[in-house]
């Protein structure tokens, strides 16, 4: 099969479950008198209306802006200081029971605390995000690290090879697989954190929109948003996908080449 063909194989079965979801819900929702559900029909012919370009740049700009920075922060800090911990064995004796106690703590938790300490601005927002997004990268990164191969590095020791450069050509790489599989999974966490920090006295924001529609019983408006939400993480998803692809294409690129092998073999 062609790569032309895979691709779109691919991409027909990534777009079949949506579009069977939605008709279901077309369907079963389209007789609905309820006024907390309604039609899914009534939800999208308010989505133009409701979701104009000023509304676009006065809440979904900023909230995307508020997840980057908050993602970007906990990506840098998980990173080092997972390095450093799956590098140190006394490290990781050290700061494993703190650890433990901050990674029990949910992040929503910390939001009033937060709030004490930096007020009700994008600093909140932003601190809150990278609160929860930081834990799956630290500790990705650090059982990376720790399972970095320990014939390649004694063969980098025999060789003199230390400090930045062995960072950079043997922990790293031989890490990052784990490293991605942690962003991967802070990316929906800090999403959820997006809303839930707009959520608390906040005057722009995805999470703010859906609450002041649901205060004022906008009700197809909120699911609206609700679905900005989701067509976001979607967005994102996708996007994380293509830049993982060509971050770890030697990594994807080997496991290819050793299922081929040992299917030759078989």
């Amino acid at each position: 099969m062609s790569r032309t063909l895979r691709a779109l194989r691919a991409a027909a079965l990534a777009v079949a479950l949506p579009c069977v979801l939605v008709a279901i819900w077309w369907f079963a929702s389209d007789t609905s008198t309820s006024f907390y559900a309604p039609p899914l029909r009534t939800i999208l012919s308010r989505f133009d209306d409701t979701w104009t370009a000023d509304r676009l740049r006065d809440d979904v700009l900023p909230s995307v802006a508020r997840l980057l920075a908050g993602y970007a922060a906990a990506g840098i800090a998980g990173v080092a200081f997972g390095v450093v911990i799956g590098s140190s064995r006394r490290a990781r004796a050290v700061c494993e029971p703190a650890l433990e106690f901050l990674r029990a703590v949910p992040p929503p938790v910390l939001v009033p605390v937060i709030m004490l300490f930096a007020g009700i601005g994008d600093t909140m927002k932003i601190a809150v995000i990278a609160s929860g997004c930081v834990w799956p990268v630290l500790l990705n990164t650090a059982a990376g690290v720790r399972a970095v191969d320990q014939v390649a590095a004694e063969t980098a020791r025999s060789y003199g090879i230390g400090g930045a450069a062995r960072l950079r050509h043997l922990v790293l790489p031989a890490a990052s697989p784990q490293i991605f599989a942690g962003l991967r999974q802070a990316l929906s966490i800090g999403v959820i954190l997006m809303v839930i920090s707009e959520m608390y006295a906040s005057s722009s924001g995805l999470g703010f929109a859906v609450v002041e529609f649901q205060r004022s019983f906008a009700v197809p408006e909120m699911w609206t948003g609700i679905l900005v939400l989701g067509l976001l993480g979607v967005v994102l998803a996708l996007l994380f996908r293509l830049v993982e692809r060509r971050a770890l294409g030697w990594y994807h690129g080997s496991r290819g080449a050793r299922r081929k092998a040992g299917d030759g073999g078989a």
